[in-house]
């Protein structure tokens, strides 16, 4: 490991329980900094309200008042999702509310990229909607170092994420925390063999992390699965290392995707990295994967994620909308 990152990670990464809230309310009162949060949602019928529920009930109160805003982003659910979000408490916006005038496409980064004209905040903090046993310690964890440390920029959390026993996992195994499997065949060799810097990030794909709306607006969102990767390396290029951190925030609970679905989710990562490492050459933009049907094995061609939104600080609605 670089000494960099060996002085960085005694330097800039922490635990929640390293800012008590009351710190927190003090700093942000003083400073006057508003908060946003973010729940990018695709049919999280069964885990949003929850999400929402504690966020209102833990840091959106008179006596906390942390959180100012709180916003779920639907990207077209089948199911329940926008009813059981509003019901709980938050602002519910349709992705296709935001830029009418620009047709969406598929993905995560497409959400994100749009939410920042959903929301006022000088600090937006991303939350993944299938979260279970959801602590609020993921909030307040990732937007504390922004609120007492001027010089940080972008938080991202850090967390066990054990298997479920739906993948024959030992219960032994469970507890050391065994997901993340795309995290470590995919994105941390790439992310220790061409940008070491970014080495000492324990969840460099993890779908919690905060930054301040002045960074995010200048960085362009992969519309897809590549969107953790690509924020951290193009806020690594913008910022530097020092104003990263990351934060620890416990164990994370959530849905865990198949092997095929894992496989997509590489190809894109994949893609979003050799896309910052030579923008001038792309591989191959798609993936064959295999099911087995009743004639054999069946090939199922899927494209990888090949579009990139630009820094919103661009996009003319923005600029308007948020013209000092």
């Amino acid at each position: 490991m670089l000494e960099e990152v060996e002085r960085w990670l005694a330097e800039r990464s922490w635990s929640a329980a390293d800012r008590p809230l009351d710190v927190l309310l003090a700093t942000k009162r003083e400073s006057g900094t508003t908060v946003s949060v973010v729940l990018p949602a695709l049919n999280e019928e069964p885990t949003v309200g929850e999400i929402v529920a504690v966020i209102r009930r833990e840091l959106m109160t008179d006596a906390v008042p942390l959180v100012d805003e709180l916003v779920v982003v639907d990207s077209g659910s089948t199911d329940r999702t926008a009813e059981v979000a509003a019901a709980a408490g938050a602002r519910v916006v349709h992705r296709d509310e935001l830029l009418p005038g620009l047709p969406a496409v598929p993905g995560k980064g497409e959400v994100l990229w749009r939410s920042l004209l959903a929301t006022t905040g000088d600090v937006v903090a991303f939350v993944d909607a299938d979260l279970r046993e959801f602590s609020a310690d993921f909030v307040s964890g990732i937007v504390g170092p922004l609120l007492t440390d001027p010089g940080v920029q972008f938080v991202k959390a850090m967390y066990d994420r054990p298997l479920g026993p739906e993948f024959g996992v030992p219960g032994a195994a469970r507890a050391a925390g065994q997901g993340g499997r795309v995290t470590e065949l995919v994105a941390r060799p790439l992310l220790n063999l061409h940008w070491p810097q970014l080495a000492g990030f324990v969840q460099p794909l993890g779908g919690e992390y905060a930054a301040r709306r002045s960074l995010l607006e200048r960085l362009p969102f992969p519309v897809g699965y590549g969107v953790e990767l690509g924020l951290l390396v193009d806020a690594l290029h913008t910022v530097g290392l020092d104003a990263l951190a990351q934060v620890d925030v416990g164990v994370r609970k959530h849905r865990h995707q198949d092997g095929q679905a894992l496989g997509r989710m590489a190809a894109a990562i994949y893609r979003t990295a050799q896309l910052r490492l030579a923008r001038g050459h792309l591989v191959r933009p798609a993936l064959t994967q295999f099911e087995r049907t009743a004639e054999g094995f069946v090939p199922r061609t899927y494209a990888v994620d090949t579009e990139e939104r630009p820094p919103m600080a661009g996009i003319p609605e923005y600029a308007k909308r948020h013209a000092a």
